[in-house]
């Protein structure tokens, strides 16, 4: 495994980036609301330090990852956010939806977190693919 094209910064950077988009994803100002219901919770959930830190690290290795996939001299922007892309949508949220039927999750709670997922993703690989050594 050749990790000479790999840009630490840039993997550093798309992760910090779908812990951004989390937080405006998930808050009360975009879909928050819907995610809570979907869910059925009656008021959100409390996140400590200890939330915030997992989720940064997962962020974190869903980044290198995905950088390893792009790991091509070649891999452009936009090659980087189609990856993600089909990622996002074609893996994750496709398997979330699997466990959402088995689950019997509301359709509302699949397109909220398939899609936050799909759009984390998709940035991802857009950063990525610009940010090249």
């Amino acid at each position: 495994m050749d990790a000479s094209h790999l840009n630490v910064w840039a993997i550093l950077a798309a992760a910090v980036s779908a812990f951004l988009v989390g937080g405006l994803w998930y808050s009360p100002m975009f879909l928050g609301r819907v995610w809570e219901r979907a869910n059925g919770f009656t008021e959100s959930p409390k996140s400590g330090p200890k939330v915030f830190l997992l989720s940064l690290l997962f962020s974190l290795v869903m980044s290198a990852n995905l950088a390893f996939f792009l790991n091509e001299p070649k891999t452009t922007a936009a090659w980087g956010a189609t990856a993600g892309f089909l990622a996002g949508f074609g893996w994750v949220a496709m398997g979330l939806g699997i466990v959402a039927i088995f689950e019997r999750r509301s359709w509302k709670y699949l397109l909220v977190n398939g899609g936050y997922v799909t759009v984390a993703l998709t940035l991802m690989g857009l950063i990525l693919g610009a940010w090249r050594k």
